[in-house]
């Protein structure tokens, strides 16, 4: 595999890669036949990986990482570096999973409520009727810190010998699963694409391109769902001046 342009931004990075250049990597990935896994850094990434080291080791240990916001592409700009494009779990999701129908590769869901993997397994079938979705699994709440239900997620992922594995837990569970899992699970590759699902079935609404495109997706989520979100797009995630700011004068 090629080497790419670390960007870094606090304690993790992202790989400075266009769209088409990160959806051509994901599916060498796969080619290669050695496994791995892709992770998509926000601002809230940037914000827990500098109190969590689990999560900073998933970063330093992913084979790609892609910029998932406009506010990550200001930053690079302002450190005198560059990343060409956004590219979202949700964003990537669907062209690759084209790509899968195309090339007969097998792809595998793991995460979301029950039923949403089922739900967006008929869309995606639809619009595509070659997939080949060999699974989904939605495993219970806490699943990860049960060494025995933990054990029969991975058996279910391995005995359905998927090319690529879709991981919708959410950060930084999502993460910490991929890295413990992707030697596993290899020679599949995974991917965290958040709740890329949620918007596949039709449980969630996406924002619209254009509010992405000038980085306020951010604003139409906390306001479809602020119980939720507004501490963490109001009060946590106002720790990124600080670290965009001591790296800034670092880099300087």
């Amino acid at each position: 595999m090629r080497s790419l342009t670390k960007v870094r931004f606090g304690s993790i990075h992202a790989d400075a890669v266009t769209f088409r250049e990160a959806l051509d990597y994901i599916v060498d990935l796969v080619r290669d036949g050695h496994g791995g896994y892709v992770v998509t850094p926000n601002v809230d990434h940037i914000v827990l990986a500098e109190t969590d080291e689990g999560l900073r080791l998933a970063y330093a240990d992913a084979s790609l990482s892609l910029a998932d916001g406009m506010p990550l592409l200001w930053m690079a700009k302002l450190l005198r570096t560059r990343i060409p494009e956004k590219v979202s779990g949700s964003d990537i999701m669907l062209p690759l999973i084209e790509r899968a129908a195309r090339d007969g590769l097998r792809v595998y869901f793991l995460g979301g409520a029950p039923g949403v993997a089922e739900a967006a397994s008929a869309t995606l079938l639809t619009q595509l009727p070659t997939l080949q979705i060999c699974g989904h699994d939605a495993p219970p709440l806490g699943f990860e810190r049960d060494p025995q239900v933990l054990q029969k997620v991975l058996d279910a992922a391995k005995a359905a010998k998927p090319h690529l594995v879709f991981v919708a837990l959410g950060c930084p569970k999502q993460e910490l699963f991929m890295r413990m899992a992707a030697r596993e699970l290899a020679p599949a590759v995974l991917l965290g694409i958040g709740a890329s699902l949620d918007f596949i079935a039709g449980v969630q609404s996406r924002a619209p391109a254009w509010m992405s495109r000038v980085g306020l997706e951010w604003t139409y989520r906390l306001l479809k769902d602020p119980k939720r979100l507004a501490h963490r797009y109001l009060v946590r995630d106002r720790a990124i001046a600080g670290i965009f700011l001591r790296q800034l004068v670092r880099g300087r």
